[in-house]
């Protein structure tokens, strides 16, 4: 007997867009980007300046502002940044500062991505309270642990260490890291978790081959705050650093009561801002993709 094939429907062609509506659309936009591109301009004015600053003269900078190099590109110079990298307490203050950053990131992450993935998955007493008892550590400022921490790294013995920030740094960045970290495992479909159970994975296994794979954007994203955060921070290693500066210390005892030293200031701070945006833009991508997952499923 023969079999009559039911007809597939075919798709309807797509309908090309007149040019009269596609010149509108792109009118109406207009306006919205150059108030984008205005307010971007804007914002990178402060950058522009400071980076026009560090390749001025002291004398030539006491005498007019940045914006002069526009018009007499002769004042501009790159000894102020051979001075820098000459500067010995200046470089050692980049590598401390790039030796707190690195170890303030990497230790937290490592921790709160274990801590996370048991909270989403692994079932134990009393884990929503737990989970509960870290948001409620979001609120606590660090202001308040500056004086008890200072008196327990005396009695430790690791005070003006690097080790000191980086732990000081990991302690106050859990919280946030395990919050996000725990938000994004849980969206995980439970269904990959189980296939692997049953195929007689270990959980170690899951985690290394499964959760850390999946949560990239999302550990990318962290990784990129923490980052920012210890690389600026300034209270704590005035706090915690008296011999042990990072560059934002560095470039806070350049300051004086009856002047500063514009030619270390400036091209220090332009610095300590070009490494982090080197950092940011290297993880762009997953950045955008950490902030867009869990939108969509």
């Amino acid at each position: 007997m023969a079999t009559i094939e039911t007809p597939r429907p075919v798709a309807a062609p797509a309908v090309a867009e007149p040019v009269a509506a596609r010149i509108l659309r792109v009118v109406a936009a207009t306006p919205v980007h150059l108030f984008l591109v205005a307010l971007g301009l804007l914002w990178l004015v402060p950058t522009l300046g400071l980076f026009l600053t560090s390749l001025m003269a002291p004398e030539d900078f006491n005498s007019f502002g940045w914006w002069k190099i526009f018009t007499k590109p002769s004042i501009s110079t790159w000894e102020n940044y051979r001075s820098l990298f000459e500067n010995g307490p200046i470089t050692h203050s980049l590598w401390v500062t790039v030796q707190i950053a690195v170890g303030g990131t990497v230790l937290p992450i490592a921790i709160a991505s274990l801590a996370a993935y048991a909270l989403a998955w692994l079932e134990f007493p009393g884990r929503d309270w737990l989970f509960v008892g870290v948001i409620a550590l979001l609120v606590v400022p660090l202001q308040m642990a500056l004086i008890p921490m200072f008196s327990l790294y005396n009695d430790v013995g690791i005070f003006d260490t690097v080790l000191s920030l980086i732990l000081f740094h990991t302690a106050f960045g859990l919280p946030f890291a395990i919050f996000l970290l725990r938000n994004f495992f849980i969206g995980i479909p439970k269904d990959i978790l189980e296939s692997a159970r049953i195929d007689g994975a270990s959980e170690i296994r899951i985690f290394l081959r499964l959760i850390l794979p999946l949560g990239l954007p999302a550990i990318a994203s962290l990784a990129i705050f923490q980052f920012l955060w210890t690389w600026n921070d300034l209270l704590v290693a005035l706090t915690f650093g008296r011999d042990t500066q990072p560059i934002t210390v560095a470039i806070f005892t350049q300051l004086t009561e009856f002047g500063n030293n514009i030619e270390i200031i400036a091209p220090a701070a332009f610095v300590s801002l070009a490494l982090p945006l080197v950092v940011f833009f290297a993880f762009q991508r997953y950045f955008v993709q950490g902030l867009l997952a869990g939108s969509v499923k």
